[in-house]
């Protein structure tokens, strides 16, 4: 993955871009999502586990993989931004 810009820094976090890459495909490996992120596998089963118990995914077993639900209702958690649901940022940001 190329970081544009040059500094490093990105707006949203590794948590927003691991939900982003769900709501394009929910059938998506973590190892798939690991490399699109560009963070290691092990840190997207962490913020997957995070998305879980803040009850904004759900994960359910298909066969041998994944498939996650999503619940974008919900609102952002920081104050700041808590008058706005993780739907209305997602499809700001989503190729769909």
């Amino acid at each position: 993955m190329e970081i544009r810009g040059g500094s490093g820094w990105t707006m949203f976090s590794n948590h927003a871009h691991v939900l982003i890459c769900l709501v394009e495909d929910p059938t998506r490996t973590l190892r798939e999502v690991a490399n699109e992120v560009g963070i290691t596998e092990r840190a997207v089963q962490r913020i997957v586990s995070d998305l879980e118990n803040a009850e904004i995914i759900a994960r359910e077993r298909v066969g041998r993989r994944n498939v996650y639900q999503l619940f974008l209702d919900k609102p952002l958690r920081h104050p700041l931004e808590c008058h706005k649901t993780m739907a209305e940022v997602v499809t700001l940001i989503t190729k769909r």
